[in-house]
């Protein structure tokens, strides 16, 4: 099953003092650097969602997706650009500032989507759902473009409407750790 592979990144960095968190230096690399070297394995195509910089993340080498949706609508909006332009039947996302996600995401969310015969797989780490570590059938872009429409904007309002598996990483949460404030970032990079 080939999958489609969106890093989100088109979000304002509010907590990080409005720079782009994507862009950010981390451990001698851009976050999404670090994002786009776990991921790549494990999909068959990549692109970037990104309303800023843009020239900054095509220098990846990936296509990057702008929101269809103005005024930096969230993370489901950069779900709805990418399945748009999505090659593939099933879609997977992960933020631009989660450096550590795990190496086999993208299998296991998979396996529990085919074995729940499911529309969507969201990673679970110490009992928290991740909404933005997601695996979804392309087939419910018309469904999330009808969400959009009405006004949602909550990532998890709009998958609770679906068939949703829930999957456990409890051995590794860590792997979920994002960075939103210049502290965060601080104490990540101590840490590693």
């Amino acid at each position: 099953m080939s999958i489609s592979g969106i890093v989100l990144a088109g979000g304002k960095g509010r907590r990080m003092g409005g720079v782009d968190k994507g862009l950010v230096d981390f451990l001698g690399q851009p976050l999404v650097a670090h994002v786009l070297a776990r991921l790549r394995p494990q999909v068959d195509e990549i692109l970037i969602n990104a309303n800023r910089e843009i020239e900054r993340y095509q220098s990846f080498g990936y296509p990057v997706i702008q929101d269809d949706i103005a005024d930096f609508a969230g993370p489901l909006a950069g779900l709805h650009c990418g399945m748009s332009a999505a090659k593939h039947s099933y879609v997977v996302t992960v933020p631009c500032d989660s450096p550590f996600l795990p190496f086999d995401l993208v299998s296991r969310l998979m396996n529990a989507l085919v074995q729940h015969d499911a529309d969507l797989a969201v990673a679970v780490a110490d009992n928290q759902p991740q909404p933005v570590f997601c695996l979804c059938r392309k087939s419910l872009l018309p469904n999330l473009h009808q969400y959009l429409e009405n006004g949602g904007r909550k990532i998890d309002t709009w998958y609770a409407a679906l068939e949703t598996v829930k999957v456990p990483f409890n051995d590794n949460p860590q792997a979920f750790a994002n960075i939103n404030t210049p502290e965060e970032l601080s104490c990540l990079a101590q840490t590693n």
